[in-house]
């Protein structure tokens, strides 16, 4: 039997259960498991942030399916993980965050770099551990693992003082890995109802959320759609479900998104969620969302039905299993009218042809260089609207981008853990000067990791979502949003080893694109933007979906409400 330390049944346990990457940095209070870790089998991810290694973790996970790892030492290295955790936990991610702690006596003297992590990170993960002694890992660690997969997924924190890591014992027995528990299974009476909805319905839609793609029911999906010819609306999350070439895929719907998915909805006589928790970005002023329609929710978190919309029929079960009872029960129709209706309303709204040169044409030429097995990414802004509008995805899976929290900063970090997923598929980061600012330091992690990500980077000097809600919103009064030191990217890029390349100085745009994006490792291509590029349509925020600024509403009639409303 062996006789070994905490921290070496740490690294034992992860090899069980797997895992081959781990991002993070070391610090005192986490010093005796990386001497642990170098021993190991394990590759190590030498991140600059714990910030970055959260968001490397969440890139594996999201790409994988199965829980990251990342690791940070006590007080300020397990506090800059929580910005990662809550994250994690807004868009369903399964990860694992073990953190070093001051040693066990030293708890509650408020000692050097002590932090109640276990407290701190309650509110914004599945279950924070305080580990008490060694021979407590060996459960709490396949436990962790187990708990972040099941059900809702999300992130878990296992926090375990110095002492504890160097503690020997005597592991009698591994036990098994930990793994998802068994999904709960719909109710067949739920069933039944929900098809007698979808039967008698003459204008239904489907939402797909992210929990659709992660459970695997995309086939499911598209057999239902076709068979009973319902089109099929995606929030953020839960973009390439369904491919967006296919004929009743309506796109995004929300803020902003496509016009005729909004209205469309609005006149939906059934609503069938998937996987998706009826977000406000999503919504708009929930009471004027799908006002006619009967709303059936099927979800994997108990605690998302009738949370935000009141189901005519809630089903708590895996949404890939539940769309599979419900297959046999649908009748098979073609919604003539409804369809014709639909594709009014594509006429009526349809976008102009994008500019050359413009984000609207960058991102579409990417995608047609990138192919469809390429992994995308954003940062949150502009950046991600515009490519969540206009990115023409085809696969789940393939679109990792921040969700719920909306965190700046995520694109970059997370764009080099999908690179580790899978070494050999292109990725993509769609990014603004904002967010690449706000974890640039990962530059590094990239170039040493030899990441093959090309970032494509949209610089319009300043923060400009949040400079086009001042436009708007605030009488053009713009604020902070302006940056008036202008940063040299191309340098920076090639300060930190990066091919860099700059549309600034011309050449034609897919020729660069497709020079850069054939390259191996990391690159930068610096896209200048105007100030005044706006990302439309945009739901104001309160507003019903089909309020829509630059669909529904001209810009100039909102810009003089919200300039009478300021008065």
């Amino acid at each position: 039997m062996p006789i070994i330390n905490g921290a070496e049944i740490i690294t034992t346990l992860l090899e069980r259960q797997g895992v081959t990457i781990v991002p993070g940095i070391p610090g005192g209070a986490n010093l005796p498991l990386y001497d642990a870790l170098a021993k190991s089998a394990l590759r190590h991810v030498l991140c600059r942030h714990e910030q970055g290694a959260a968001f490397v973790a969440q890139g594996l996970a999201r790409v994988t399916g199965v829980p990251g790892v990342c690791l940070a030492t006590s007080g300020p290295g397990a506090t800059n993980l929580v910005t990662g955790i809550a994250d994690a936990s807004m868009d369903s991610i399964p990860l694992v965050c073990l953190t070093g702690q001051v040693p066990r006596a030293m708890i509650g003297t408020d000692a050097f770099q002590e932090v109640d992590m276990a407290g701190v990170c309650a509110p914004v993960c599945k279950k924070a551990w305080r580990v008490e002694s060694a021979a407590e890992l060996v459960t709490v660690i396949p436990e962790a693992f187990s708990l972040a997969a099941s059900g809702r997924p999300g992130p878990v924190v296992v926090d375990v003082p110095r002492d504890v890591q160097t503690e020997i014992v005597n592991v009698k027995k591994w036990p098994e890995p930990g793994r998802p528990d068994k999904a709960p299974e719909a109710c067949p009476g739920d069933i039944e109802k929900a098809a007698r909805i979808i039967n008698r319905a003459k204008r239904p839609i489907l939402y797909i959320g992210g929990g659709a793609a992660r459970s695997g029911a995309c086939g499911h999906l598209l057999r239902i759609m076709e068979k009973a010819g319902i089109p099929a609306v995606q929030s953020l999350m839960g973009l390439g479900t369904v491919p967006a070439n296919h004929p009743l895929c309506l796109g995004m719907l929300g803020m902003h998104a496509s016009p005729w998915a909004n209205l469309a909805l609005h006149e939906c006589d059934a609503l069938i969620a998937v996987g998706a928790r009826f977000d406000d970005r999503a919504t708009g002023k929930v009471a004027a969302f799908c006002p006619d329609a009967s709303v059936v929710h099927i979800d994997i978190d108990p605690g998302q039905i009738h949370k935000i919309k009141t189901a005519h029929v809630g089903i708590n079960a895996d949404a890939a299993s539940a769309l599979s009872d419900l297959e046999p029960f649908l009748e098979k129709k073609t919604r003539v009218s409804w369809m014709a209706r639909i594709c009014a309303l594509r006429r009526l709204h349809a976008a102009p042809e994008a500019r050359p040169g413009s984000p609207r044409s960058i991102i579409r030429t990417a995608a047609a260089l990138a192919g469809e097995d390429a992994l995308i990414v954003t940062d949150v802004g502009q950046n991600q609207m515009w490519t969540a509008r206009h990115y023409p995805f085809t696969r789940p899976g393939r679109f990792l981008t921040s969700g719920g929290l909306g965190t700046m900063g995520f694109g970059l970090p997370t764009a080099i853990g999908a690179a580790l997923a899978e070494p050999k598929t292109p990725v993509t980061l769609f990014c603004g000067d904002g967010g690449l600012l706000m974890n640039i330091q990962e530059m590094a992690t990239a170039a040493e990791s030899r990441a093959n990500v090309t970032v494509i980077l949209f610089d319009n000097a300043g923060l400009g979502l949040v400079r086009q809600q001042q436009d708007l919103f605030m009488g053009g009064r713009r604020f902070a949003t302006d940056y008036r030191a202008k940063v040299d990217f191309p340098a920076v890029a090639r300060g930190f080893g990066w091919r860099v390349f700059d549309l600034q100085k011309g050449g034609d745009p897919a020729e660069v694109l497709a020079k850069a994006m054939g390259l191996r490792g990391p690159c930068l291509v610096r896209v200048p933007v105007d100030a005044s590029a706006a990302v439309y349509p945009m739901v104001p925020p309160g507003e019903a979906n089909t309020r829509m600024i630059g669909a529904t509403l001209p810009v100039p009639e909102m810009r003089r409400a919200a300039a009478a409303a300021a008065v």
